[in-house]
């Protein structure tokens, strides 16, 4: 609904807005008005009116507070212009302190533009609405006069609203009832007949109106000055907030991966990579007795004879510093025992097949495991199998117990 405006007109401006410059007009209190870029209620605003002291044919222009006060308000109450700023065309003719009014006591105000504001979540965004071509705009209004306890009089206005025009719905669902011709203006001030009014109490739609975004800043009424029209680029995108940029990151389900089965990926494997099939060859290979680095180089080299010689004879002489040290040290002779035979097993798997190896292998490590196991189980028995004390009956235990403690006192 309208609650600011624009108002820099001059005195003669107002009279010619209306379409009334060729009748007689007369000035009342226009010593109070102070032009401003943003007008809002309680603010003093010329308005157009008949003359009803003259001839009938006269207006008078006069200044009076924005923010309609009542007649019937009471001399003590602290007055609020803020209240009845607006009046909906919709019950002027039902409440009390519009339908009083509708007969006699209608105006006329002009203004340059209005504002709005356009609601965005907890932002608000005023828009500055004008004519096109740069003409004021004229608002059907209602006056009344109210006197204080100390007997001043205060004139006072309405603006009537009605519903949003097609054009401006997006941005408020009210606006101004606007009279844009010469024919209804005179409907409003002179037309006796209150069922003509419907006619131009209606949302204006005509394809003239402009409108532009301008600064927050109008928000407070001490804001004033060309600052107030000044045409604003609004943020398409607005900045994310604090609570948006700590929110918790979208989680993105992954794509489950289908699981092939052994056999598919052994037939996939042997697709890609023809020549890691297995071969009968292949496996003889792998099952013949892999020959050492130090006899395969002795095979390719013919000059290398003296070094396996050589090598024989260092592990030769390693064996006997070994048993040498073991006929020293009293305590290590079963240790070489187990080594000798853990070395002859070696050099007996080199001449024997791998199946062959594998049996020997198994019967050897069963046996040094029951070997070791033995004696453990027998450590056990011993342990556990004790002297079994005999209780003797009737109960002649010296032990004392819990009933033989009480059973003193």
């Amino acid at each position: 609904m309208c609650g600011r405006a624009r108002c820099t007109l001059r005195p003669d401006d107002f009279i010619r807005a209306c379409y009334l410059n060729a009748r007689p007009a007369r000035h009342l209190n226009m010593d109070r008005y102070r032009p401003s870029y943003n007008v809002g209620p309680g603010f003093n605003v010329p308005v157009v009116m008949p003359d009803d002291d003259g001839d009938g044919d006269g207006v008078v222009l006069q200044c009076m507070k924005w923010g309609l006060i009542p007649s019937f308000t009471k001399k003590t109450e602290k007055i609020d212009h803020f209240k009845m700023f607006n009046a909906r065309s919709e019950t002027i003719r039902e409440k009390a302190s519009f339908r009083r009014l509708l007969p006699k006591n209608r105006c006329l105000v002009s203004v340059e533009g209005f504002y709005e504001w356009k609601k965005d979540g907890s932002r608000k965004q005023p828009y500055h609405i004008h004519f096109k071509d740069g003409r004021p705009l004229v608002f059907a209004a209602l006056y009344d006069s109210w006197k204080n306890s100390e007997g001043e009089i205060l004139y006072s206005f309405t603006i009537v609203t009605t519903s949003s025009s097609s054009s401006l719905e997006w941005l408020h669902d009210r606006m101004p009832v606007i009279l844009g011709s010469k024919e209804s203006t005179d409907c409003w001030l002179n037309d006796s007949s209150l069922s003509n009014l419907d006619k131009i109490l209606k949302p204006y739609e005509e394809k003239d109106l402009a409108w532009y975004p301008v600064t927050t800043a109008m928000g407070k009424l001490s804001f004033d000055g060309p600052e107030c029209i000044k045409e604003i680029q609004v943020k398409t995108e607005e900045t994310k907030s604090i609570s948006q940029f700590f929110s918790k990151k979208e989680v993105f389900e992954k794509t489950p991966i289908k699981e092939e089965s052994a056999e598919a990926s052994e037939a996939k494997s042997a697709k890609e990579e023809p020549e890691s099939r297995p071969t009968l060859e292949n496996t003889k290979v792998k099952d013949e007795p892999v020959e050492t680095s130090q006899q395969k180089s002795a095979k390719e080299e013919p000059g290398s004879q003296t070094t396996l010689e050589n090598t024989r004879m260092k592990d030769e002489s390693v064996e006997n510093s070994q048993q040498k040290s073991i006929e020293e040290e009293p305590g290590s002779q079963d240790d070489y025992h187990q080594f000798k035979t853990k070395k002859d097993d070696a050099d007996n798997m080199n001449s024997i097949s791998p199946k062959e190896a594998s049996s020997i292998i198994d019967k050897r490590d069963y046996a040094e495991f029951s070997a070791h196991a033995k004696p453990f189980a027998k450590e056990t028995e011993k342990q556990h199998i004790g002297p079994v004390r005999k209780r003797k009956k009737g109960g002649d235990d010296k032990q004392p117990t819990l009933f033989s403690y009480f059973g003193r006192s």
